[in-house]
């Protein structure tokens, strides 16, 4: 992709050469959490549906892989799964860091910063060090569950730092992305990558927030404890029914997991104002968006790794200098990000991407390619599958030799599978080629 050259409306002043960039990835964010009817993160939702602002909220945006870790990598690189070697939780180390978002931007003159999490298993038995391209670094260290809030460490420009069960990492975070703001050069651009571990199960919600919607209401859709899972795979059919017990259990996860949002919030709140203080908000790109969605009991499944909509499906939600304000119902990818971030930016990749820039659709112009492609690579309790999602289509192979196809317009909760249909043969087999074209790529 050859970076475009940018619409008036969304160019920076003449004393600001290039835009700056932020981008903030939560960690297993349910895409029904923004926006929705009873708000769960009310100043970011207000801000992104206010007319007058400039935010593009996507309600149809999904990932290629439903897995922390490659879809990090996908991330920062525009490239698929296959493509940069991460294709699971313990690949990290796989990644090229040299051909990265970060490793271009920073060639090209921009200060940048990553705050929060990187990648699952940094620093990898490395040491603790400062992947290329990032000039300023607080890292999370990997560690257990008891890690993901409290008693965690931080990769501090190089030097590990500790923080007990008193810090809470979102708030931990916070700080040290609006410190960046405010002491970054004013004479550079700057990207800058917050990424905290919110609301990554078990959610802990701030104390300032436990409890916060214990009455929240929330709709059961008929895919919630799916009763009649027989025309699914194996490995869904193998799930137990979660019952009236494990129904309740999804629900509170859910709470607070919503709970967990609100200190993102207050933190997309301070980067905003951070930014606006500086007088750099007209002169930045932000970008609101999660690694992967999670189930809560949908189909019985209660986490990520599924091609079902719970598990692929995405906020994403995206401000810059000069665009009208809309929500756009067309299909895109997280793999487009970094194709995207450089367009905006007029900064050229290192090599070939997978995903397309997504400025031009921003700027109100024609969608992309209406097809997003999705992989996963398999784990001991769902097997590896491709997929792809169309408008009103999913259509999925298993590395078992299964099938599955959906009509989402007619059945948007993904319940009746109609691949072995006959009145479906020529779909399937359509799809099927497409899907092919995409993994020999």
């Amino acid at each position: 992709m050859v970076a475009a050259a940018l619409a008036p409306e969304v160019l920076p002043r003449a004393d600001s050469p290039r835009l700056n960039v932020v981008v903030i990835v939560t960690d297993d964010q349910s895409f029904d959490s923004i926006p929705r009817s009873v708000p769960v993160m009310p100043y970011l939702q207000a801000r992104a549906l206010d007319p007058a602002d400039h935010w593009v909220v996507f309600t149809r945006a999904f990932v290629n892989t439903p897995l922390c870790c490659p879809s990090r990598a996908t991330m920062l690189t525009g490239r698929y799964a296959h493509h940069t070697g991460v294709q699971g939780n313990t690949d990290g180390e796989r990644l090229d860091e040299r051909e990265t978002l970060a490793a271009w931007l920073d060639a090209a003159g921009y200060e940048t910063g990553l705050v929060g999490k990187y990648l699952n298993g940094y620093p990898f038995g490395r040491g603790p060090y400062v992947p290329v391209g990032w000039d300023r670094w607080w890292g999370k260290q990997q560690g257990g569950p008891e890690s993901i809030y409290r008693n965690f460490t931080v990769i501090e420009q190089g030097t590990p730092v500790s923080y007990g069960a008193d810090a809470y990492s979102t708030d931990v975070f916070a700080d040290a992305a609006v410190r960046f703001i405010e002491q970054v050069p004013s004479d550079r651009p700057f990207f800058l990558w917050f990424a905290p571990t919110a609301p990554h199960p078990p959610a802990e919600p701030a104390p300032r927030h436990a409890g916060r919607y214990a009455d929240l209401a929330l709709p059961a859709p008929p895919s919630l404890d799916e009763a009649d899972v027989s025309d699914k795979p194996a490995w869904v059919r193998a799930l137990p029914p979660l019952g009236a017990a494990g129904i309740e259990r999804m629900r509170d996860a859910k709470r607070r997991s919503f709970e967990t949002l609100l200190a993102v919030d207050e933190a997309v709140r301070r980067i905003l104002e951070a930014l606006r203080e500086r007088g750099e908000l007209e002169e930045t790109v932000v970008v609101f968006t999660s690694d992967n969605g999670l189930a809560f009991g949908e189909h019985r499944w209660d986490r990520k790794s599924c091609p079902y909509e719970e598990c692929i499906r995405v906020p994403l939600l995206v401000r810059a200098p000069g665009l009208a304000h809309r929500v756009e119902p067309a299909l895109v990818s997280e793999v487009d990000l970094a194709p995207t971030i450089l367009d905006l930016a007029d900064v050229p990749p290192g090599g070939t991407l997978d995903g397309v820039s997504l400025a031009p659709l921003l700027r109100g112009g024609p969608a992309p390619p209406q097809e997003v492609y999705l992989e996963f690579a398999g784990d001991p309790r769902v097997p590896a599958w491709w997929a792809l999602r169309r408008p009103g289509w999913l259509y999925v192979e298993l590395a078992t030799g299964e099938r599955e196809l959906y009509d989402l317009r007619r059945d948007p909760f993904e319940l009746v599978n109609l691949a072995r249909e006959p009145d479906r043969a020529a779909i399937v087999t359509h799809m099927a080629d497409a899907l092919a074209r995409h993994r020999a790529a």
